[in-house]
Order: structure tokens, then C-alpha cells, then sequence
């Protein structure tokens, strides 16, 4: 919403999408040195060298020729051969250590994600501990970094199937998308509000300063403090919000502050652009 504007109405914060489902969880067996994996290793090394590609490390020619077959173990030609070399279940071991060594490198680099899950569990560092909390609404939300203090009530859909924002009487206010986790909870808590109105800034006016690190605090209804840690802040086009980005992580407890920004364009959109928060839990204070 806008001082332009001649009359007091709020600015879509919301996505045009609704929340979607929870994503699954999966754990897959830890890599180890036995006789098991000796058994499954070319099998296992043709599934981490289909994406090598993307790690740029290089794969065997596909065009190779084939070895020539084993003689018959009654064959007068069939001798056993000591010290040739170390045999294909060990090359095959090695080549998959090299593959997996690599890629993890890059992963540590990059920060994508090109093990496959089944592979990779035991091998990756573990997660930053947190804590995961029981439902309980948001009442209120600090934000040092901003001098931000505002109560936060509870918000639900709009008539057009997007998550309404609070009347612009009480901009001053945040609004907790009630059909979604609470602060705390695994998944991403949504609390939106204004950047502005007609009579001047708003709750979220300053939601654009915050950087990776800064802290956001929602005190619960069970007296707890939820501690959130910055991880970004974008910006995205409200027509081409990434629904899945903002709305479908439930890897760990997080939370989505959201408000406009950009351009005004006027009309039912307001401002061009919706500015998204990116924080996770980190700690847990008080409650009970």
C-alpha cells in the first residue's frame, strides 16, 4: 500500500498459491567398507556417475570395448595370476571413492546438492542443531536490527484464494497465516504485513534491511520465544512467486516474513514485488 493511494487498502503480500503439502523424509544406509558393498559397488558407481556431470569429474567412455569373457574354470587355459593387480570389485571401490570425494567437494563449495540421498547419508556433516517446539500461535515479534516490535495476529485466506494481510487500520500490526505451522514447528511459519499506507510507513517498512544473520523473535502464546536466524532476503515478481521455495520446506522448523516492495503499479497489485525473509530456528527460550 502506498501514500499515493487515495484511499487506505491494503498490499498484497501474499503469494498467489497456497501452501503446498509437507515433504516426505528419507534416510538412506551409511557407506561402509564390507563385503556387502563390494557386492553392490558397480551398481552403486553407475548411479553416482550419472550425475558426475554436473560436478564436471569425468566418467569411463560408454563406447569401450567389453572385457573378453572367462574361460570355463575346467580349461586348460584358465591359470590363477598373482600380483597383476588389485581387480575390479577394489577398482570399482576406488573409482566410487573418488566420485564421492569429489562431488562432496564441490557440495562444500557450491552449496547443491548432487549426492543422491541413499548414497550420501553418514558421508555429509550433520545440520545445524535446533530445536523443534509444540503448536503454539504468535502474539508478538521483535526484530533488533529494525527496532521492530509489533503484535502479530492471527490471518486466514482472502475472498481470492490468496493469504490475507491485516486491515490497513491495523498496519502497524503483523498477521500469522493461521492455516500453517506455528512459529516453531517444522516447516515455514508465514507472518505478513504492511510496508506502508496511506498515512506512512508501515510494520514491515524496513523488512528490506535485514541480512543473513540478523535475528527475528516471536514470543508464543505459551510465554516461549522463538529465535530465528536470517538465512536471505529476496525479492520476487508476485506473478512468478517460487510457491515451493517460500512455502514447502518442512526439512526444520523456519519462518516467512513477508511484504511488498518494488515498483507502484497501482490497481489490485500494488506494489510489483513481494519481499520474502528467509529465517530458521536456532533457538528456544522460556514457556511452559
Amino acid at each position: 500500500m502506498t501514500r499515493r493511494s487515495a484511499r487506505a487498502r491494503p498490499d498484497r503480500t501474499a503469494a498467489r498459491a497456497r501452501p503446498e503439502g509437507r515433504a516426505r523424509f528419507r534416510a538412506g544406509p551409511v557407506l561402509r567398507a564390507s563385503g556387502r558393498l563390494v557386492a553392490r559397488a558397480s551398481g552403486r558407481l553407475r548411479r553416482v556417475a550419472g550425475q558426475a556431470g554436473s560436478a564436471s569429474v569425468s566418467t569411463s567412455d560408454p563406447a569401450a570395448r567389453p572385457l573378453p569373457p572367462r574361460r570355463p574354470a575346467g580349461s586348460r587355459l584358465a591359470r590363477p595370476r598373482f600380483g597383476t593387480g588389485p581387480g575390479l570389485p577394489v577398482l570399482a571401490i576406488a573409482a566410487l571413492m573418488v566420485v564421492i570425494v569429489a562431488m562432496l567437494g564441490v557440495e562444500q563449495v557450491t552449496g547443491m546438492s548432487l549426492l543422491p540421498d541413499r548414497l550420501s547419508a553418514g558421508l555429509r556433516p550433520p545440520p545445524k542443531k535446533f530445536p523443534v517446539l509444540p503448536a503454539s500461535p504468535p502474539t508478538s515479534l521483535a526484530i533488533e536490527k529494525i527496532d521492530l516490535r509489533a503484535p502479530v495476529h492471527d490471518v486466514g485466506i482472502a475472498p481470492d484464494g490468496t493469504i490475507a494481510v491485516p486491515d490497513a487500520a491495523r498496519a502497524q500490526e503483523a498477521g500469522w497465516y493461521d492455516q500453517g505451522p506455528t512459529p516453531g514447528q517444522y516447516g515455514p511459519a508465514v507472518i505478513v504485513g504492511h510496508v506502508d499506507t496511506t498515512s506512512g510507513p508501515a510494520v514491515f517498512h524496513q523488512l528490506r534491511e535485514l541480512r543473513d544473520g540478523d535475528q527475528i523473535e516471536v514470543t508464543r502464546t505459551d510465554h516461549s520465544v522463538a529465535v530465528f536466524e536470517v538465512n536471505s532476503v529476496e525479492k520476487f515478481d508476485k506473478g512468478r512467486l517460487p510457491v515451493n521455495e517460500v512455502y514447502g520446506d518442512f526439512s526444520r522448523p523456519s519462518l516467512r516474513l513477508i511484504t511488498c516492495g518494488g515498483q507502484w503499479v497501482g490497481g489490485e497489485t500494488g506494489y510489483s514485488d513481494n519481499v520474502v525473509v528467509f529465517a530458521s530456528l536456532v533457538k528456544a527460550r522460556g514457556g511452559g
